[in-house]
């Protein structure tokens, strides 16, 4: 059973619940940020997010993946995720690098959906599409406003992680929304935060939605306060 406890209490589903962005803008993608973490913070069990996830999170993950035009992702999640090509035609998926250490010959990229997000001098193999911006740092409000390179009509953005890719988003202020999982779990050790690097500010976020399943999984979603 999943009820939703705010804003009222009503039965609902995982499919209504996130049939849609929050909001968006007509200007500039909207973006947002899709993490599942422990009670104590962790988004890692032994390295992996699943270790933390349910059917349900899971179905909260595919169901906003289904309504992105774009998926960004950091080279480490892919790697560590093991990121296939998408489901949803036509969507892309672009990968952040830094340094440019990203294995082209994966099938997400070899079937067309998958590009590279880097800076302006990262060496990167010839026939996949690349987004290129900034010096030592790649420049993330430069390539939000380019998307349209990769897809014709970029109205919704799901942000994946890491927490370095999360947090480089959380410093350029491009996070509109977070939905975010709490697993009933206590987990320890030293795993990443939602966001890891990201500068001393406060961005303030306002609840938006909160589903309890019953398992005691929380579902929350937050609307960044602009």
């Amino acid at each position: 059973m999943i009820r939703r406890v705010f804003p009222d209490s009503a039965a609902t589903t995982i499919a209504d619940s996130y049939a849609q962005a929050l909001d968006q803008r007509s200007s500039a993608p909207w973006v947002g940020l899709c993490m599942v973490s422990s009670i104590d913070g962790s988004t890692v069990v032994g390295g992996k997010s699943s270790e933390l996830s349910s059917t349900n999170d899971m179905a909260v993950l595919h169901g906003l993946r289904s309504i992105a035009d774009v998926i960004l992702v950091g080279a480490g999640t892919v790697r560590g995720e093991g990121y296939g090509p998408p489901k949803t035609p036509g969507q892309r998926v672009g990968v952040v690098t830094a340094s440019g250490n990203v294995d082209t010959s994966l099938p997400l990229f070899t079937g067309g959906a998958g590009f590279i997000i880097t800076t302006d001098h990262a060496k990167i193999a010839d026939g996949v599409d690349v987004i290129r911006a900034g010096g030592d740092n790649v420049d993330l409000l430069a390539v939000v406003g380019r998307l349209s390179e990769m897809h014709p009509s970029p109205s919704f953005v799901q942000a994946e992680g890491g927490a370095l890719l999360n947090g480089a988003l959380l410093d350029a202020d491009l996070i509109d929304e977070i939905n975010l999982t709490t697993s009933p779990l206590c987990v320890g050790g030293s795993g990443p935060r939602v966001t890891t690097g990201a500068a001393n500010h406060t961005a303030r976020y306002e609840l938006a939605q909160m589903v309890i399943d019953d398992q005691t999984f929380v579902f929350s979603r937050w609307l960044r306060k602009r």
